[in-house]
């Protein structure tokens, strides 16, 4: 074809935005102004309050000033967002995973912080609890003023919370509780805990609050993952609870795995997170970095990588955003947010490893967010649901065939 029989730019097409490697499918269109409010507000929070530390924190083991950041993420709206009433912001679906995207961009464990926060401790306390236990709780959980945690995993009980062995029995209008739960996010500085146990009337939560005689959560330190994050354990030595520490409107299984579906979702958008900040890093890198001569962006190899980086980056985006306007709508299944739990954690995994590449030695060094972010994600991907029992919630829908058992 000839030159001169080229069309000429059409309208359109001289509307084209010009290609923007940080947003190469044009994403930010499909978020409306409030959404990009959002994401900006948390991103610029989290580029202020995270990122000149967190090397720091990553290396030292520790989240010093957690009770700050908690009413800090308290006053920005971003404790329980998608709930409403009790001082919580009533965000949409796609907004509360914009912000567990920044959140983990920065880092995995001020994530986790949000997550346990909102989607587990609060939610649950939202969604089963008494008018009354929501009004004692909920405001201040809101605000960061009380740390919420939620205890299900047990030491020999992980995928399958129905052999739980933590029990509760009645004692008159009491309750006592015994057992113990393991890898708890903000269990030692919890002000609250939401532990799930067994009773002679199935699976039923307590609220617990901290400093019940008999009640204990020492940290679990020595961690090579979520190093800048409170994890513990929950010890509960026959601990005495009034009849309203109970959670009314959950009996069985059925309720802490609500919870852990809300949780999901936002881990969905917050794996993406992680992937972007080392794509970032390996682009940026990449454009930079000489060897033989030139920058190694220019070597084919190199611009593969980038290039596959990329794709799965954006791919799980656009899944994200997907997800996050079906529970908008009303329409989200569990099995559909296993779909995105699954892809998106797994491929972020990969995301990291190939940038890690990229950047060689460098790679591992704290001075750059890549190997921090990889191996945190390998906490993400076993919590809330390994890698093999997604695949088997999904190898049941797509069968109809139970392999769990």
């Amino acid at each position: 074809m000839s030159a001169s029989s080229v069309p000429p730019a059409t309208a359109s097409t001289a509307r084209r935005p010009p290609f923007d490697p940080r947003d190469p499918l044009g994403l930010d269109e499909l978020l409306a102004p409030e959404d990009l409010a959002v994401r900006d507000t948390v991103r610029a929070w989290a580029a202020d309050r995270v990122l000149p530390h967190i090397a720091d924190w990553y290396e030292r083991g520790e989240l010093p000033g957690i009770r700050e950041l908690a009413r800090e993420l308290g006053s920005l709206g971003a404790l329980g967002m998608s709930l409403t009433g009790y001082g919580c912001a009533g965000a949409t679906a796609v907004q509360y995973g914009l912000t567990c995207l920044e959140l983990e961009a920065a880092d995995s464990g001020i994530r986790s912080l949000v997550s346990v926060q909102g989607s587990l401790a609060m939610y649950a306390i939202h969604r089963f609890g008494a008018d009354e236990q929501k009004e004692r709780w909920l405001p201040g959980m809101a605000a960061g003023e009380i740390i919420g945690c939620f205890g299900l995993t047990e030491p020999d009980h992980g995928s399958d919370p129905a052999g739980m062995r933590t029990y509760a029995k009645r004692d008159g209008s009491d309750w006592v509780l015994t057992g113990r739960k393991m890898w708890i996010t903000n269990g030692s500085v919890a002000g609250v805990a939401v532990v799930w146990a067994r009773t002679d009337e199935g699976i039923r939560g307590f609220l617990v609050p901290a400093g019940t005689p008999g009640f204990s959560a020492p940290e679990i330190t020595h961690k090579w993952s979520l190093r800048a994050s409170v994890t513990s354990e929950l010890v509960l030595d026959e601990v005495r609870l009034p009849a309203d520490a109970v959670l009314p409107a959950a009996t069985g299984l059925g309720g802490p795995l609500g919870c852990l579906n809300h949780a999901r979702y936002g881990i969905v958008w917050g794996a993406m997170g992680a992937a972007r900040a080392c794509f970032e890093s390996a682009l940026g890198y990449a454009k930079t970095r000489e060897q033989f001569g030139r920058p190694i962006g220019g070597f084919q190899l190199t611009q593969a990588k980038l290039a596959d980086m990329a794709l799965e980056l954006h791919k799980g985006l656009l899944l994200a955003h997907h997800l996050g306007r079906r529970m908008d709508a009303g329409r989200l299944r569990p099995e559909q947010v296993s779909f995105g739990k699954l892809n998106n954690v797994r491929e972020a995994i990969g995301i990291c490893r190939t940038a890690r590449t990229v950047l060689g030695a460098n790679g591992i060094s704290l001075e750059y967010p890549v190997m921090r972010h990889a191996t945190n994600l390998e906490s993400v991907l076993t919590y809330e649901g390994t890698v093999e029992m997604h695949q088997l919630v999904l190898g049941k829908a797509l069968t109809g065939l139970d392999a769990f058992r």
